[in-house]
């Protein structure tokens, strides 16, 4: 009984955090609690950068309990593998925001938004720094903007 509750109170304490696939959505989200976007952009299938900022940085405690408190998320995944491709009206919705934000196709590309969609910060590639250091990135950009 005791484990039981405890695994009660351990998912009650974690954040919830989801990723968005659209941005319209997530737009409106942010405008309505004024916070920042962070889209990523990602080939979760073949793209080893990608996976790493994944896993490194965005799926990290200290990204996702930041993330639940000041962020909208929003993912564009371009899977190459016939098993992991996306409906039609999510790699639409991906294409049309790569067509705004991501011209280049570079991947992972990571953007941090305002409310309105003016990029504020862009990380190229792996970002190479701790989860910290990339959370203290967000916050000293989401400073210099107010």
């Amino acid at each position: 009984m005791k484990q039981i509750l405890a695994i009660i109170l351990f998912a009650f304490a974690t954040p919830v955090i989801s990723w968005s696939g659209d941005f319209n959505e997530a737009q409106k989200k942010a405008q309505k609690t004024h916070k920042l976007i962070v889209i990523n952009f990602s080939g979760s299938d073949w793209c080893g950068p990608c996976i790493r900022t994944r896993k490194e940085i965005l799926e990290t405690k200290i990204f996702e309990d930041y993330a639940s408190e000041h962020l909208v998320l929003v993912r564009a995944d371009f899977p190459r593998q016939k098993k992991n491709q996306l409906a039609k009206d999510q790699v639409k919705r991906n294409e049309t925001l790569a067509d705004k934000y991501n011209q280049d196709g570079e991947f992972p590309l990571t953007l941090l938004v305002d409310e309105n969609g003016k990029v504020l910060k862009k990380w190229e590639g792996f970002p190479n720094v701790t989860p910290q250091q990339f959370v203290d990135q967000i916050n000293q950009t989401a400073n210099a903007s107010r």
